[in-house]
């Protein structure tokens, strides 16, 4: 056998059929299993399903007072619309979104906005906030499922290189979400013009009527 046939013979190893039934050759090595973690792989290895969220709506009166109150979850991607705080986490709400009233009256006036997008955070709580022309103030609290189907991502954080950061967190900043919140609360206030021009509603009284509290769980189910 001389240089040139050896030469071939080592190129063409484990690639060439073997025998006539096809396939790789009997001594080739084994496929090296794919490197999810390679910039050419990164969207496999961070397709994951969608957050499930939890949200506490509240709409706080001029005098600080609650008017009006409402829990869901998730709707689209599938979720079932059903808020899931813990136990022992849900009478907090009340609490986390009255404490944030102090920030929203330090920053309502160095913008002409009404929607001030996400102003303050609680631990795992996320709170945005939305502004009437009569300082009525929409603010909604986030909050992500402790039953995440992405909470197993965390665990595999520390495999993972600091180019690839975990897509389980929330990002209230995301422009998808702001986007998302925003829509919400634009719904809802035009439903809320409605009620209160109604002759028989009072200012700072809760708002009790049933249609609008189903206009408030379809804007919901629609955007978030």
């Amino acid at each position: 056998m001389n240089a040139a046939t050896r030469n071939f013979e080592s190129l063409t190893a484990g690639v060439l059929p073997a025998g006539n039934g096809g396939g790789r050759h009997p001594k080739a090595p084994a496929r090296r299993p794919i490197d999810r973690r390679s910039p050419c792989n990164a969207e496999l290895w961070t397709r994951e399903p969608p957050l499930n969220m939890s949200y506490y709506f509240a709409i706080v009166g001029t005098r600080d007072n609650p008017l009006f109150e409402h829990e869901f979850g998730t709707s689209r991607g599938g979720g079932d619309g059903i808020a899931r705080f813990r136990d022992d986490a849900r009478h907090m709400n009340q609490f986390i979104v009255h404490s944030s009233l102090d920030i929203v009256e330090e920053v309502q006036w160095g913008t002409g906005q009404m929607y001030l997008k996400h102003i303050d955070r609680f631990h795992n709580n996320y709170i945005s906030c939305f502004l009437t022309a009569g300082n009525i103030k929409f603010l909604l609290l986030t909050s992500p499922n402790p039953d995440n189907p992405r909470s197993s991502a965390a665990s595999m954080s520390s495999v993972r290189s600091s180019a690839y950061p975990s897509s389980s967190a929330y990002n209230p900043t995301a422009p998808a979400a702001e986007e998302a919140i925003k829509n919400f609360f634009m719904e809802v206030y035009d439903s809320w013009v409605k009620t209160i021009m109604n002759p028989f509603y009072s200012l700072n009284q809760p708002v009790k009527s049933p249609v609008f509290r189903s206009r408030v769980a379809a804007a919901a189910k629609k955007y978030l």
